[in-house]
């Protein structure tokens, strides 16, 4: 199988040299077409349909290995056959020739090229899914665009062959038309070049580009008849409306006052959002205190012993109150109101695209920005007492320790806060229906952390969900095998004290004016939003966890600069949002941070890649600190240092995967890495160590026993 390619390739390539070596560019020309026209139309006037079948077979041929001569024996077409017959014969031949070339390229270049440009091929790929038979009705009806090369252009595309074949045969008839029409006057003609005048080549690039603007027409109607029912106002009080004040809605309010736009910022609950209420601050605080908890316990490797370790819950809690308190400031009202946002505390209602209601006011706007993020999914489980169920919300309301928690869920969030209340001295049994912990990561990463947990005493059951409880003293949990595989474990009964939720958050997409607008939202519950982050009303934007892909404080504030932008510029320029490079970790012990493609998603989207790993344990500051578990991971293009993604299980490893966000932002590869230089000894200097793996697995071998020699000669043996 491994061979066909090659095989394909050199036949290709011999028919190619063959046509070359027969001299038959020479043919092809437009005075040898000429000269030949009457000797072809005589000999084929006593057989017409074999001779239509070989002009036909000759023309496919020629069109499908992209050699020279196409243009002339349209001509010839013409000039043979008449007007009708030609145009058929022409039409159908050059569209099956085009179409096995475009077929020769996909099958001989696609995975090739789109494994070495991956970046580029999704872009490209995004747009054909989009407007894939537009972009080729447009270049067929261009005569300036040589047809060769859009075959071989298109073969690289994911466009399907069919749309390919019944385009191509619509695009390429006015131009085929053409030339098969002059080819009726064959020998009055000086040259093909004069067949195509100003005039005619202004009138085929106007055509070409009456798709699109039919296409921006029909969107512009069908806008039109979208907002006919709403009164646009004559005077707007303010150029943005911004709903939310978790990290999109605070950076995009920002971003809008710090260009001297009328901003009002609009928050019903606490300013921050659940990053700072209830999500990343309360949660690595709590972590903080975890680990020094579990530090202690391991002092015994440093060669320091502590008597009586008490853990006070109440002041581990006071302290991440006190660290959100900390925080706060910076996400006051008082703070924004100072840096130009008019900020409102209180329920913000959309009335209508230009309209948002809040504290009874009712503001008129050019632009309106959701940035409501997303809650916790709490599901309902017979007979549990919901007075001790919490989620990642409501956990930070607890007192006391629960002697016995039980956590349901095992991505990220589960799995930080299963750990942290089990250093603290709960006891934690960790529920996950999937078949393995984080599952958006690789096999190796969900085995190691799975073990850590265990390690550390927390009971693990995974392919189990929770079914019904009996809640008494204490909460007896039924779970039961949900494994798709058929290998989850037997149904079991966990007894804890509470239980935390930590399956998933679910957008915040309804009490405030979307679903009686008509905003359209999304099969996973998003609001649906286009590339520039707009939504079906083009006025209305939305960033963060309600819209986007990552649920992510740093990504909400990233997709925050391009909604801010383009609502209030998009009129003379729009941006589409970049999520190529998007880092995230999972601050467990130790902790994962990963950035672009994983090994599991590279199998799965059948990329070529190449693996570099580098042991923490080798890492001289692990060494020294005794914390020697993990790994890094670097996945290339195959022959390339090119960094297609980047898995770090150590500590510190969302610190440390920075340098490769960086590289990868960049277009920068491994060699730039190696070559640059990190202090010693720091948590960094994997990074090299792993580029420096990355280029010892390229040391030319068959150059090493002939430097041996040069050294032996240079040393005079």
């Amino acid at each position: 199988m491994r061979l066909i390619k090659p095989l394909v390739f050199l036949v290709l390539l011999g028919l190619i040299a063959g046509f070359f070596a027969m001299g038959g560019s020479d043919l092809m020309t437009f005075d040898a077409v000429k000269s030949a026209q009457y000797r072809v139309q005589a000999s084929l006037q006593g057989e017409p349909i074999i001779g239509s079948l070989i002009f036909a077979g000759v023309y496919i041929g020629v069109t499908a290995l992209s050699l020279p001569g196409a243009a002339v024996l349209t001509l010839l077409a013409g000039g043979i056959f008449g007007f009708w017959w030609g145009l058929v014969l022409v039409s159908f031949a050059s569209t099956l020739g085009a179409t096995l070339a475009m077929l020769f390229a996909r099958f001989l270049l696609r995975d090739w090229i789109a494994n070495r440009f991956k970046r580029w091929t999704d872009v490209i790929d995004e747009g054909v899914a989009q407007d894939g038979a537009r972009y080729l009705f447009s270049l067929r009806l261009v005569p300036a665009v040589p047809f060769f090369v859009i075959n071989l252009g298109m073969g690289l595309t994911q466009l399907p062959a069919r749309t390919f074949f019944w385009v191509s045969q619509i695009g390429m008839l006015p131009g085929t038309a053409i030339f098969v029409n002059a080819g009726m006057q064959l020998a009055s003609l000086e040259s093909a070049r004069g067949i195509l005048s100003l005039e005619l080549i202004v009138s085929l690039i106007l055509l070409a580009i009456l798709p699109w603007l039919m296409k921006a027409m029909a969107a512009g109607l069908a806008r039109r008849r979208q907002y006919a029912q709403f009164r646009k106002p004559k005077k707007f009080d303010r150029d943005l409306v911004v709903i939310g004040a978790g990290s999109g809605g605070l950076v995009t309010a920002l971003i809008a006052a710090t260009v001297e736009a009328e901003v009002t910022l609009i928050e019903a609950g606490e300013m921050g959002g659940d990053c700072l209420n209830s999500g990343c601050v309360p949660s690595k605080a709590l972590i903080t205190s975890a680990r020094l908890a579990a530090g202690i316990d391991q002092g015994k490797t440093l060669g320091i012993t502590v008597k009586d370790k008490t853990i006070d819950f109440s002041a581990v809690m006071a302290g991440v109150a006190a660290a959100i308190e900390t925080i706060r400031p910076n996400d006051s009202p008082e703070r924004y109101r100072g840096l130009g946002v008019d900020v409102r505390l209180g329920k913000g209602m959309i009335r209508s695209p230009y309209e948002v209601e809040v504290n009874g006011e009712t503001l008129t706007t050019r632009s309106i920005v959701v940035a409501t993020g997303a809650e916790p999914v709490v599901p309902e489980v017979a007979g549990l007492d919901p007075s001790r169920c919490f989620s990642s919300e409501t956990i930070w309301s607890l007192k006391e320790l629960p002697g016995r928690l039980a956590v349901v869920g095992g991505g990220p969030i589960g799995v930080e806060l299963a750990q942290a209340f089990a250093r603290l001295g709960a006891k934690v049994t960790l529920i996950e229906m999937m078949p393995r912990l984080l599952l958006r990561e690789d096999v190796e990463v969900s085995d190691l952390i799975t073990q850590t947990l265990k390690n550390e005493g927390v009971e693990v059951h995974l392919g189990s969900q929770l079914a019904a409880a009996v809640s008494e003293d204490a909460l007896t949990l039924d779970l039961e095998s949900v494994s798709a595989e058929g290998n989850g474990e037997p149904n079991q009964t966990v007894v804890c004290d509470a239980v935390l939720f930590a399956a998933g958050r679910r957008p915040r997409v309804t009490g405030f004016g979307l679903e009686d607008l008509g905003v359209e939202i999304t099969d996973r519950g998003q609001v649906a939003v286009d590339s520039f982050l707009r939504t079906n009303f083009h006025n209305i934007y939305a960033v963060g966890d309600v819209a986007g892909k990552y649920q992510l404080t740093h990504a909400a504030s990233h997709m925050a600069w391009y909604a801010a932008v383009n609502a209030l510029f998009g009129t003379f320029k729009k941006f589409k949002i970049d999520e190529r490079v998007i880092p995230w970790c999972t601050f467990a012990s130790p902790e994962i941070a990963r950035v672009g493609l994983n090994e599991s998603e590279a199998i799965a989207q059948g990329i070529a890649y190449e693996c570099t790993k580098f042991d923490v344990a080798e890492l001289d500051r692990a060494i020294a600190e005794r914390s020697r578990a993990g790994f890094v991971k670097v996945l290339t293009r195959s022959g390339s240092d090119k960094i297609l993604g980047v898995t770090i299980v150590s500590e510190h490893a969302g610190e440390i995967i920075a340098e490769f966000v960086l590289a990868m932002k960049h277009g920068l590869g491994l060699r730039k890495i190696l070559g640059t230089i990190h202090i010693y000894p720091t948590w960094s200097e994997m990074n090299k160590f792993t580029a420096g793996a990355w280029q010892k697995a390229r040391k030319p071998e068959w150059l090493m026993p002939w430097l041996a020699r040069l050294h032996r000669f240079r040393r005079g043996g």
